[in-house]
Order: structure tokens, then C-alpha cells, then sequence
């Protein structure tokens, strides 16, 4: 992992900056938006559609190069709705794309480039018309969706399941169950007993864990000086200069 020397405040600025960004500009894309989000990029996520919600502390991180888009494209105008809940983690390169219904429960982590559409889009022997064959799909609390996998249409996957990387998923997935392969499959059952510790526990206390992440920060970066961390991002040295 590379360094951070930026001076405490340089940072401090920046996600100041970041979150004024958020709240102007990607907020009013969404029908509602829940407080202590984490938008890692957010001038890199996309939002089309006049139903799209998602709830209080999710993290998104979109990279230049890897986009996270939300999109609806429904049968009839506004028609189609995606739901996303509390505590999401939400990777680069995401797509979810809706024309009647997407809903995604808390806690859900849904890893690099993952797609997840409820529709067809266009039939196979038609492939000009917008003619789509559109059913809900419903990912419960606490799903792990790995690496680059495809969740199709009308698909439930029920609570604690995992897919995993490169997946795709074109039945029902039981609760507590790990899925891979093309088409996905039963590879292993989770213990429906067991303690489950999830991304709602994490973010139990939002002011608390933001309070610490600033005094961490602060403690990281307080060495750093302006100039030099200047000079190092418009004139970076190689590994092989530091040494």
C-alpha cells in the first residue's frame, strides 16, 4: 500500500471537499439517501433513474477506470425501483440495472464489478425492440457477493448466502448457502447457528468510528509536511530512488 504523506490537513480539506460533492451533487440523484455514508469517488458513480434508494452508512468506492452505476430503465415511464438497505459495501465497477425491481437487504457487500439486472433487456430473436422479459430480484441481509459475479432475474438469495467470485446466479439461492460456478450451484452450507458478525455491528456507533477514523488520521499524518508531500505528487520518486 502506498504511503499517505499528506499533511493531516491537506486530507482534512479533501474530504471535506468530497463530501460537499455528495451532498450537492449525488444526493439529489437518489429518491432518498441515508446519513454517515462513505462515497470513496463519488464524481465516479452513476445514478439514472427516479426511484433509486439507499440507506444510511454505505460505503461505495468508484474508480476512474471502474464506475459503480445505479440504473433504471422501465417498460413504461417511471416505472422500476432499486433498494438498497443500510451498511452496503459496494466495490468498483458495480452495475445494477432495473426494470421493475432490485431490492438488496442490510449489510450486503458486493464485490468488484459485480452485475446484478432483473431483465433481459432485449429478446433473442428481436434483438432491436426494447422487448424484455423483467422479474424482481431480492438479495436479503447480510449476502457476500463476490468478484465480477452475475446475479439475472428474478433471483432470491436468502440471508448470510455467499456467491462466489465470477458466479453466475440464475435460480433461487437459499439462506446460509455458498454458491459457485456457471450456472451457480450448492458448494457448501453455512451454520445457521452461528454468530454472524456483519457490517451492521461494525457501524453500530456511525459518530463514534467516524471520531476514531479522524483521530487516526491525525495520528498518521501529523508528521507530514506540506512541501514535500507537494513536491512528491507532481514529481513522485520511484521505489528504487527511496532506497
Amino acid at each position: 500500500m502506498q504511503k499517505d504523506c499528506r499533511p493531516y490537513w491537506v486530507k482534512k480539506t479533501y474530504l471535506t471537499l468530497r463530501s460537499w460533492y455528495v451532498e450537492n451533487y449525488l444526493r439529489p440523484h437518489f429518491s432518498a439517501m441515508g446519513d454517515y455514508g462513505t462515497f470513496m469517488g463519488p464524481w465516479y458513480i452513476n445514478v439514472s433513474g427516479d426511484d433509486i434508494s439507499l440507506g444510511r452508512c454505505a460505503t461505495i468506492v468508484a474508480e476512474a477506470d471502474r464506475h459503480v452505476s445505479f440504473g433504471i430503465w422501465g417498460e413504461t415511464p417511471g416505472e422500476g425501483e432499486i433498494s438498497i438497505g443500510d451498511y452496503v459495501m459496494i466495490s468498483p465497477g458495480v452495475r445494477i440495472s432495473a426494470a421493475k425491481s432490485i431490492t438488496i437487504g442490510d449489510s450486503c457487500m458486493i464485490a468488484n464489478g459485480a452485475y446484478i439486472t432483473d431483465s433481459d433487456w432485449h429478446g433473442i430473436y428481436d434483438r432491436v425492440s426494447h422487448t424484455q422479459v423483467s422479474k424482481p430480484v431480492t438479495i436479503a441481509d447480510n449476502v457476500w457477493i463476490g468478484d465480477h459475479a452475475t446475479i439475472l432475474k428474478g433471483v432470491t438469495i436468502g440471508e448470510n448466502s455467499i456467491v462466489a467470485a465470477g458466479a453466475v446466479v440464475s435460480k433461487d439461492v437459499a439462506a446460509n448457502t455458498v454458491v459457485a460456478g456457471n450456472p451457480a450451484t450448492k458448494i457448501k452450507d453455512l451454520d445457521p447457528q452461528a454468530e454472524f458478525k456483519t457490517r451492521a455491528n461494525f457501524f453500530a456507533d456511525p459518530i463514534e468510528l467516524q471520531k476514531q477514523f479522524d483521530d487516526l488520521d491525525r495520528m498518521v499524518l501529523q508528521g507530514n509536511k506540506f512541501w514535500p508531500w507537494l513536491l512528491g505528487f507532481f514529481w513522485p520518486k520511484s521505489k528504487k530512488d527511496n532506497k
